[in-house]
């Protein structure tokens, strides 16, 4: 008991086990992401792990929830500067999109996703928290700009739920690696459909 003690004690912070599964994540791949492996990285036993995360499925939630949680801290430096709405509008969408191909925010994003169809009620929650706060800033900003006039009048919730569908469907072509669908497209498509349906004059 006293040397599990000691582990338990001489444990790396819980923000440094997480910060080390992204890292693997973007230098390896979700799939080489074990236990075992993230142990090795941060000193610790995937029993020790298992201590503090219980299960695989929470420390990929909890590793999403601290991703999202530095995207949100940008995000909102982006979304509360002096410039026109449409200029911070392109900013978030530039955030929203993934880099690339096996971008590890995303990664992540998708396996959690992927697992939630037998989450429980407490990972669902967390799991719309996330999507909230990003909807909610979505909302903000486009009221915003139809507020000052630099957007044509919309429903601003409504419109962003359609926006962030669009980008979310843009953003999976991106993350997989879709043959003929990168970033830069992706970029492009976006702007395009936003000077069409946000434009006061449209």
């Amino acid at each position: 008991m006293a040397g599990a003690g000691r582990a338990r004690r001489n444990a790396p912070p819980r923000e440094e086990v997480l910060a080390a599964a992204m890292d693997m994540i973007a230098e390896r791949g979700l799939e080489k992401l074990t236990m075992a492996a993230l142990g090795r990285a941060v000193g610790m036993s995937s029993g020790h792990l298992l201590y503090y995360f219980h299960s695989k499925d929470e420390l990929l939630l909890q590793a999403l929830e601290w991703s999202e949680s530095r995207l949100g801290a940008e995000r909102g430096r982006l979304l509360t500067r002096t410039a026109p709405a449409r200029e911070r509008l392109d900013a978030y969408v530039d955030l929203y999109v993934p880099d690339g191909h096996r971008d590890p925010h995303w990664t992540l994003w998708l396996e959690v996703w992927n697992r939630s169809q037998n989450a429980d009620d407490d990972a669902r929650d967390r799991q719309a928290a996330i999507e909230g706060a990003w909807h909610r800033d979505l909302v903000a900003l486009i009221a915003e700009g139809v507020s000052r006039g630099e957007f044509r009048p919309v429903d601003a919730d409504r419109f962003a739920a359609r926006l962030r569908a669009l980008l979310d469907g843009f953003s999976i072509h991106v993350a997989i690696g879709l043959r003929g669908t990168d970033r830069g497209q992706v970029l492009g498509h976006v702007r395009e459909f936003l000077d069409e349906a946000l434009h006061p004059d449209a």
